[in-house]
């Protein structure tokens, strides 16, 4: 009995040796691990046939053996060692085989690797997962009045109010007016800030942040009631003041920042939209213009992100017009690059740890459903939102297509329109293909927005590029941009493969022409406004238009504002380099 007993517990040992080879052995014949631990069994007992035939598939007999167990559990835990150790590289350093989605099929194929090729081990550089992460909302006509129950219950006693001088002049008709009313029903502690410029830079994130250091009382929550600039100034501040550094930079996108990790949680930031555009009560990016660079950036964090986003439809009903056509197409162009942005499969490098994967991680099923539901009802609802404006279930409709865009765009990210940006010049500087457009127009001041500085609105700004570019991106994956065309009301039956990317920018010329947006980046906006060298001034009978003025001579500057945008240029479904960006802008001097 006592022999029989013992040679149970070592036969039992040596089966936990053989399972650790069998797991070991899995990594494929190529594998440094079998040969190490043959010889080190057959050192460690000359005698001992059975763990060899069971490694080495002998039939010899494997009942009669003299085991030396400490040198086997020795040798067991050496190479568990070992091929942990062996996991880690592959998974760091992404060598060998591993699992992985396949670049084609997103979540649909999702297989094992065996290959050690090149092909192979770049597609082991692309990520194998995505995350979705968004604020908590709550939506409804008059939520607004809820803000200060919910900072009661953050506990949030001394609170700092986020909005801008145009707000504030609406007086009781304002929903600042009816925040504050709010807070103080709740008896919370506030103070306000209205000095929020329409479109950020540095200088005006740092004056936010200085007015919440300032405060004699701790600041322990935030309420943005504005715009995107509103909301990512707010987000901004309640970055800075919560965990400051001496380098501003640090916090800031790479390669104009040093893109550090924002260290822990922030403070409760409830973020109230009065535009239907940018969607940012739902993301965890700001966006400035960085003056002393010539750059247009932002901040990405899923911290970053509000705590709350109260989205009332009842706070557009004081939206002027060029706000509600320039936040209407920021939208529209948020859930078209969205959803034909790279696959997040397809994204590299892939991150070392799950915290290092950015906000903006390219198209996946989940924002896909958000981006496509905001593209459908935008499509629908913005014309008849824009031309009239008493239609509340139409302002309703594009209040809400913007959070689901901001839900999409949030987590997948943004492509070419908004790398080529037009940005506002002054002082000579040049920001990025959205991004570089509006910072070559020196005098441009639009109805509707109270700027103390020219600017083009970033909606108008991205959706200039947006036919050339979706023209352009097409061939990259033509069923993305054939149902986006299908969606925007084209008939798709009897379309050509190779015809998509054609149909798709038709389908915006036409929407931008119904609600006047001028024709290309050498034509200009709707609005009164002086004369400058750039701009020229013509008088019809119904509107006048104001020339944005480029010309091909330009492109040149428009390019170089546009490649450090590495955060979204990286996301386009199709490589862009100088030369196919210079194409952008060239086919985008005229639209009609």
């Amino acid at each position: 009995m006592i022999i029989r007993s013992l040679l149970s517990k070592k036969e039992k040992a040596l089966s936990n040796v053989v399972g650790v080879y069998q797991s070991v052995a899995e990594h494929g014949s190529t594998c440094p691990c079998h040969g190490i631990k043959v010889s080190l069994c057959m050192k460690s007992n000359k005698n001992n046939n059975s763990v060899n035939n069971k490694v080495t598939g002998s039939s010899s007999s494997t009942t009669s053996t003299t085991l030396n167990l400490p040198i086997i559990f020795d040798f067991k835990n050496g190479i568990k060692k070992q091929y942990q150790q062996q996991q880690q590289q592959q998974q760091y350093h992404n060598q060998q085989q591993r699992l992985h989605y396949s670049v084609g099929g997103g979540l649909d194929t999702f297989k094992r690797s065996a290959s050690s090729s090149s092909s192979s081990a770049a597609a082991a550089d692309t990520d194998y997962a995505f995350e979705m992460a968004t604020s908590n909302i709550r939506y409804g006509p008059g939520v607004t009045r809820d803000v200060g129950f919910d900072m009661l219950d953050l506990n949030c006693k001394n609170v700092v109010v986020f909005t801008d001088k145009n707000l504030v002049a609406l007086g009781n008709e304002s929903p600042v007016w009816t925040v504050c009313d709010s807070l103080k029903k709740n008896g919370v502690n506030f103070v306000v800030f209205d000095n929020v410029s329409i479109e950020p830079t540095d200088k005006s994130f740092k004056e936010a942040i200085q007015f919440v250091l300032n405060q004699e009382r701790p600041v322990d929550g935030f309420v943005a009631v504005g715009g995107g600039s509103t909301i990512d100034t707010a987000k901004a501040a309640n970055l800075y003041s919560t965990f400051p550094t001496e380098n501003f930079l640090d916090y800031v996108n790479a390669p104009v920042g040093l893109a550090k990790p924002i260290p822990g949680a922030l403070k409760p930031l409830i973020a109230i939209p009065t535009t239907a555009g940018t969607g940012s009560e739902a993301t965890g990016v700001a966006v400035f213009d960085l003056l002393e660079m010539n750059a247009k950036t932002g901040i990405a964090s899923r911290r970053l992100k509000p705590t709350l986003g109260l989205v009332d439809p009842n706070n557009t009903r004081t939206m002027p017009r060029n706000v509600a056509i320039s936040s209407g197409f920021d939208q529209l162009c948020h859930a078209l690059e969205s959803y034909t942005a790279l696959l997040f499969s397809n994204r590299t490098p892939r991150p070392l740890t799950p915290i290092q994967r950015p906000a903006y991680q390219g198209s996946n099923p989940i924002s896909d459903i958000w981006s496509l539901q905001s593209l459908k009802m935008i499509h629908e609802y913005l014309p008849m939102a824009v031309e009239d404006p008493s239609n509340d279930e139409a302002r309703s409709k594009v209040m809400l297509a913007a959070t689901y865009a901001g839900i999409g765009f949030g987590n997948a990210g943004v492509h070419l329109c908004v790398s080529c940006t037009i940005f506002y010049l002054q002082s000579n500087q040049i920001f990025s293909l959205a991004y570089p457009v509006s910072g070559m127009v020196k005098t441009y001041r639009p109805d509707g927005y109270s700027a103390d500085h020219p600017i083009i609105p970033h909606g108008m700004s991205v959706v200039l590029n947006a036919p050339a570019v979706f023209k352009f991106t097409a061939s990259a994956n033509v069923d993305r941009h054939r149902l986006c065309a299908s969606l925007m009301g084209a008939d798709m039956t009897n379309v050509r493969d190779e015809d998509v990317g054609l149909v798709l920018s038709d389908q915006i010329k036409k929407i931008m022409k119904r609600l006047n947006i001028p024709d290309g980046l050498s034509a200009g906006m709707s609005s009164i406004i002086t004369i400058d060298c750039l701009i020229l001034t013509i008088n019809t009978m119904k509107t006048n238009y104001i020339l944005v003025g480029f010309n091909r001579d330009d492109i040149p500057e428009l390019v170089k504002g546009t490649l450090p945008q590495h955060r979204v240029t990286k996301l386009s479904p199709r490589p862009v380099g100088a030369e196919e960006l210079a194409k952008l802008f060239e086919d985008s001097m005229s639209i009609y």
